[in-house]
């Protein structure tokens, strides 16, 4: 029998009605759209659509779509791109402590290249507070980036404030949204955002491929040059297939997020319910805000407990860790020790995640082995 798959922040499959969108794509419509011949056409008018379905999602304009390789090249292009665009304006930046390697590493490159980093702290439930990020900011401030929800933690960070606070300082925002897009509402209107980053393999489309959303008039460095693609922001065949399932995903995800939402919050407070109603209370504690972080997402710290020992004792489960120990030393995420867990708790930390193929039955069983396996190593 296939392990119990509980990690849907770290990939989705690809959904049915995604596929079946792509077929034609695979199969039929080969030409390259940008040929003026009826195969070419085709093609195109597949990617528009996609380009639309993405844009509708999160209430943008088509023209406001750039399709990507996925969320890494999204969050590079965004932060790299507004970084070289406006490095005569300024070359400060400033960031969170809780964000995706895609968002610190290219930070990292920059700060090597001359551009000055301020990274602002979270809380002990990995909240970000405006207030920090309004101190942060200066007159040579160009870009804030700050993911919309965490993927580890789950915790949904005050992104309109954040971005209200960017406007009124003349610095645009990006907001990386890989967890957020199908989990909760994203509105680029209402987040009041320059620029948002997607990752289809998060929403039940294929690995390979996203999309960044660009408001129109924002300054913006290409990182690669070659044909004039994408309005000339990013070169290259486009991958039509991929970017057909992209759309198809975000339709899906739109058409269904109420009713997903309701079921992601189900599973996840039952498989919560299950394992703090039975270890003690000192034995586990969670991660990140009761409230306000995704549905799907549940991260624990069972204590005294070495969490990849824990789930190699349980291969029943599918899941990720976020701490590892090797020859004794403990290794923690970033986002654990931003948040400060007691080393005691952190080495034990898992990542639970539920998605749309997530039972009961699944999440009750689940639950029953971790507890289970918990207390043998706990009475060690």
């Amino acid at each position: 029998m296939k392990p119990i798959y509980l990690d849907y922040n770290a990939t989705t499959p690809i959904a049915p009605e995604v596929l079946a969108a792509m077929e034609p794509a695979l199969r039929e419509h080969f030409g390259n759209p940008s040929s003026e011949h009826a195969y070419g056409i085709a093609a195109r008018q597949l990617i528009e659509q996609a380009r639309m379905q993405v844009a509708v999602i999160i209430g943008a304009s088509p023209e406001e779509i750039v399709f990507t390789g996925g969320g890494t090249e999204a969050n590079n292009h965004a932060i790299r791109g507004v970084a070289l665009a406006l490095r005569n304006k300024g070359r400060h930046l400033v960031t969170t402590a809780v964000e995706h390697p895609a968002v610190t590493e290219v930070m990292a490159v920059l700060a090597r290249e001359g551009w000055q980093v301020t990274t602002v702290p979270v809380d002990g439930e990995g909240q970000v507070d405006p207030a920090d990020v309004a101190a942060a900011l200066r007159d040579d401030t160009v870009l804030v980036s700050a993911m919309h929800a965490n993927n580890e933690v789950g915790t949904i960070l005050p992104i309109a404030e954040i971005a209200r606070i960017c406007r009124e300082r003349g610095v645009l925002m990006h907001t990386d949204a890989a967890q957020s897009l199908g989990k909760i509402p994203v509105r680029v209107r209402e987040l009041g955002v320059d620029l948002l980053s997607i990752a289809g393999h998060k929403l039940y489309a294929p690995k390979g491929v996203g999309a960044l959303y660009i408001r129109a008039g924002t300054p913006l460095h290409k990182l690669m040059f070659g044909a004039a693609h994408e309005s000339d922001r990013r070169p290259g065949t486009e991958n039509t297939p991929y970017l057909v399932g992209l759309g198809a995903a975000c339709k899906l995800a739109m058409r269904e997020l109420k009713k997903n939402m309701a079921h992601y919050r189900e599973m996840r407070d039952r498989l919560e319910t299950a394992i703090f109603s039975a270890l003690p209370p000192d034995a586990v504690r969670r991660n990140g805000p009761a409230e306000q972080r995704l549905p799907n997402t549940l991260n624990v710290s069972f204590d005294n407990v070495e969490a990849d020992s824990l789930l190699r004792a349980v291969p029943e489960i599918a899941a990720s860790t976020g701490a590892a120990c090797h020859a004794g030393a403990v290794s923690l995420s970033t986002v654990i020790q931003a948040l400060q867990v007691p080393m005691h708790y952190a080495k034990g930390t898992v990542r639970l995640t539920v998605g749309r193929g997530t039972t009961a039955e699944q999440v009750d069983r689940a639950a029953e082995l971790l507890v289970a396996q918990v207390r043998k190593m706990q009475r060690k």
